[in-house]
């Protein structure tokens, strides 16, 4: 059976709503240190399960584009007429990233600008105007143009005071752009993690994203649709890790080899999802939690995001005191679970606490897009 090429995919949903929720358990431990491996990004070079859920995030973002877009190409609206559409919902992401940096300091002198919504909203425009504008194979060639581009730029071009090919934190081109444009205004004291020229490469995962939800809505038949995504995840895993050999895989600086591997891994996960939830209708608790989540995600990021901010700033106890957040850790969590176990159950608690919120709101219909 292959659902209807207007249908809303949910296994889609459920895909984007496992990732907001990895994303808010690995961002809300109880202790920084205290947060088991898995659930860490890798130091520099390498690859943790961590490092898998912003660019599934992105990868999202380019599925979905055909559904949405796609579909308004196909009613007969003009490509000019979505280029607003695109900007606008741009600027609210970016505005939103940028919302959640400045409350309640508003101090733009020191604040950081760059984020993870910020990086969202640079990706979105950007594969968003290449998808109205380009076809699949100038799409294809402009995915392979990016990769191969950012992988000679970062290698075989010295960095001003630096030797080619270095990739340390402070000497290579992302980290060198970024300190001339927004010094002192960086995640890290020389780089940031979601900085200007590493969102070039991150284009690519979206545009990945883009290909296979062309493949999704092409109307070939259901096994088909899932034998073209595990052969692309296989494919790009297997040369995502052979390049990682010369071009280590790095989130910090979105490397080629990591935008390969990723996509792949988040292809054949999407593969399994689309062939369990959309082909053979194995519907349940299982899956309904992430279709939640994945409704609702922009909401769940940001308020999950501005609570944990807000916990932070509340201070309890005697003088100076600590943060809300670590007492509620320290006092509910830490004494009967321990250290380690007790970082991971309060992060657990409170992916638990925004699925119970956002599921009322589901029950009522209410869902926020930009």
């Amino acid at each position: 059976m292959q659902p209807a090429e207007s249908a809303r995919l949910t296994s889609l949903d459920a895909f984007r709503g496992l990732t907001v929720a990895a994303m808010i358990l690995v961002n809300n431990p109880g202790s920084w240190a205290q947060v088991y491996a898995p659930l860490r990004h890798a130091e520099w070079h390498g690859l943790t399960p961590t490092d898998l859920v912003f660019p599934f995030f992105l990868l999202i973002v380019g599925v979905a584009i055909p559904f949405s877009l796609g579909q308004r190409l196909e009613a007969g609206s003009a490509p000019m007429a979505l280029v607003g559409r695109i900007g606008r919902r741009a600027l609210i992401l970016v505005g939103l990233g940028l919302a959640m940096r400045a409350i309640p300091d508003f101090d733009l002198s020191t604040m950081r600008y760059y984020g993870v919504l910020q990086r969202i909203g640079l990706v979105y425009l950007g594969v968003g105007l290449a998808f109205v504008f380009m076809g699949p194979s100038a799409r294809m060639v402009l995915t392979v143009t990016l990769l191969l581009g950012y992988w000679l730029l970062m290698t075989q071009v010295p960095v001003p005071g630096h030797v080619a090919g270095d990739l340390s934190p402070a000497g290579n081109w992302a980290a060198w752009i970024d300190r001339q444009i927004l010094d002192g205004h960086l995640w890290g004291r020389t780089w940031d993690p979601e900085g200007l020229l590493s969102t070039v490469p991150a284009m690519a995962t979206a545009l990945i994203g883009i290909t296979a939800g062309e493949w999704l809505r092409s109307g070939r038949a259901s096994a088909l649709i899932m034998q073209g995504l595990l052969i692309a995840a296989v494919v790009l895993v297997a040369t995502g890790y052979a390049w990682g050999l010369v071009f280590p895989l790095n989130k910090g600086v979105w490397t080629s080899s990591y935008v390969l591997v990723t996509a792949g891994w988040g292809l054949g996960l999407l593969a399994l999802l689309y062939w369990a939830i959309d082909v053979r209708c194995w519907r349940g608790a299982w899956q309904a939690w992430m279709v939640v989540f994945g409704m609702n995600a922009i909401i769940a990021f940001v308020a999950s995001g501005m609570l944990t901010k807000t916990l932070l700033r509340i201070r309890v106890g005697e003088g100076d005191g600590i943060s809300l957040y670590q007492a509620l850790y320290e006092w509910a969590f830490r004494p009967w679970a321990g250290e380690l176990n007790g970082s991971l159950a309060f992060a657990t608690a409170y992916v638990v606490l925004w699925w119970a919120l956002l599921a009322a709101l589901h029950r009522r219909g209410v869902s926020l897009r930009v």
